[in-house]
């Protein structure tokens, strides 16, 4: 965001404190009498003019809590930027471990002196959900400018939170094993039957004892590759009523058996070749793996000496599927509908600021490895210079988010997956257990699937 002629009167003081800091001049009584701050509106359709006096200028102290480090959550950054145009304004973060954040922020949500504002992870949609307020921002605005913020409003087409990003798998692989196995750029594979004649080219043998794998799955990349395989052949992961796991079809086993076949037909890879999938490409002993995001931190932080590249999961057909893989968001935050009326228009004052904010997506996209989920930004030639972004910006469109799914969903997933390739279970009888598993762990749950708010659902089977 570029705020413009900023004048010296606005930049009174920056308030933000971090849990050890001390207090700031806001905790002194700074009050804020300059109205028109000389700033520029911001934004594409949410539009946010600064040029305006918050909490009426009196003094006021939000709690902002989150689990993640500066470097990771933009809000530490953007707090500081609000604060600059309303010194009035203190936004003071309090740091948890994530163990600790979700044992107790929902204790202090109920009550009336929680957070105004919190981190949001909408794996624990359910938890926050009933002390959260709904955003007092135009949907048609909201829609226009975060396509993907359909999938998480209600029927009134109100939000609780939004994506600031997405993310979903795609193939990482070793730049010097493609070389050495004579493969160029234009070797990248389109389709899973290109994709096969590449692995097998990158997998190698010492007599019976495979050296170095062409692909890896080994560990938890099934319960996550699954999914979009599924997506791939139109097959939904919850069934017409939205409430239960869509696990034991005509999809699941197939692509079920494509992947065995992968390891015991075309022997590309194998079940005792490495415990985990990321550590063995790490280790310089796999070629390829099935991966989100965050494997590039693992990599700079673990294994920064692997030269890598990264190109789109390939499909079953040159055609469009009905999706090319489930997508999840890193989320914006929440506002504790039980703060004080003052608390609480600040923070959606300070919400507004960060959605009409382009500087707020783009370090979201930074820390967090992730594609923009606003429009304007998809499209931007830096964020597209990453090699990650670029396999994801034709796709986007074609992404689909299955709603804040039980962990069940990937965890029994695993479990078959494992009864098949290390206890000899029959694929049917594996998938049926996990469907079993799914239907008891699910029982009693308040989920509702997203995947009917997909643009294209009804193109499924």
């Amino acid at each position: 965001m570029q705020l413009k002629k900023m004048a010296a009167g606005a930049i009174a003081t920056v308030s933000i404190i971090s849990m050890l800091g001390a207090c700031s001049s806001a905790a002194k009584g700074v009050t804020d009498t300059k109205k028109d701050k000389g700033l520029d509106v911001i934004g594409t359709n949410i539009k946010y003019d600064p040029n305006h006096l918050v909490n009426n200028g009196k003094p006021i102290t939000l709690e902002y809590w989150t689990w993640s480090d500066s470097g990771v959550d933009p809000v530490y950054q953007l707090s500081k930027d609000y604060s600059k145009i309303y010194p009035n304004v203190t936004i003071k973060i309090k740091k948890q471990t994530w163990e600790d954040y979700w044992t107790k922020l929902p204790l202090q949500l109920k009550g009336k002196n929680g957070p105004a504002v919190f981190n949001v992870h909408n794996s624990y949609d359910s938890v926050i959900r009933p002390y959260a307020a709904d955003y007092d921002i135009d949907k048609a605005q909201l829609d226009a400018d975060y396509p993907t913020a359909a999938a998480h409003e209600d029927d009134k087409g109100k939000v609780k939170y939004i994506d600031s990003v997405i993310n979903t798998g795609n193939i990482y692989y070793n730049k010097t094993m493609w070389a050495e196995a004579g493969l160029t750029d234009a070797d990248i594979p389109t389709t899973w039957d290109e994709f096969v004649t590449v692995a097998k080219k990158l997998t190698k043998f010492d007599g019976s004892k495979m050296t170095q794998a062409g692909f890896n799955i080994n560990g938890g990349a099934y319960s996550a590759i699954y999914q979009g395989l599924n997506y791939q052949k139109g097959e939904l992961l919850f069934d017409s009523t939205g409430k239960k796991a869509n696990y034991n079809n005509k999809a699941t086993k197939e692509n079920m058996q494509f992947l065995k076949d992968l390891y015991e037909k075309d022997k590309v890879g194998s079940a005792d070749f490495g415990n985990e999938y990321s550590d063995s490409f790490g280790q310089g002993q796999t070629a390829m793996v099935y991966a989100w995001g965050w494997l590039e931190g693992t990599m700079k932080d673990k294994y920064p000496d692997i030269d890598y590249g990264v190109f789109a999961t390939p499909t079953f057909s040159k055609d469009t599927p009905f999706a090319y893989d489930r997508y999840n968001g890193e989320s914006t935050p929440g506002i504790n509908k039980n703060q004080s009326k003052e608390q609480q228009a600040v923070a959606q004052d300070f919400v507004k600021y960060l959605l009409a904010n382009d500087d707020y997506v783009r370090k979201s996209v930074e820390g967090l490895n992730s594609f923009p989920a606003k429009a304007n930004l998809q499209n931007d030639p830096e964020i597209l210079k990453s090699p990650v972004m670029q396999a994801i910006q034709p796709r986007v469109s074609r992404l689909i988010w299955p709603g804040p799914a039980p962990a069940t969903v990937e965890t029994s997933g695993k479990v078959a997956f494992e009864n098949v390739m290390h206890n000899g279970m029959s694929i049917d009888e594996a998938v049926k257990e996990g469907q079993s598993t799914m239907d008891k762990d699910m029982k009693g749950s308040n989920f509702m699937s997203a995947e009917s708010k997909y643009e294209f659902y009804d193109e499924h089977k």
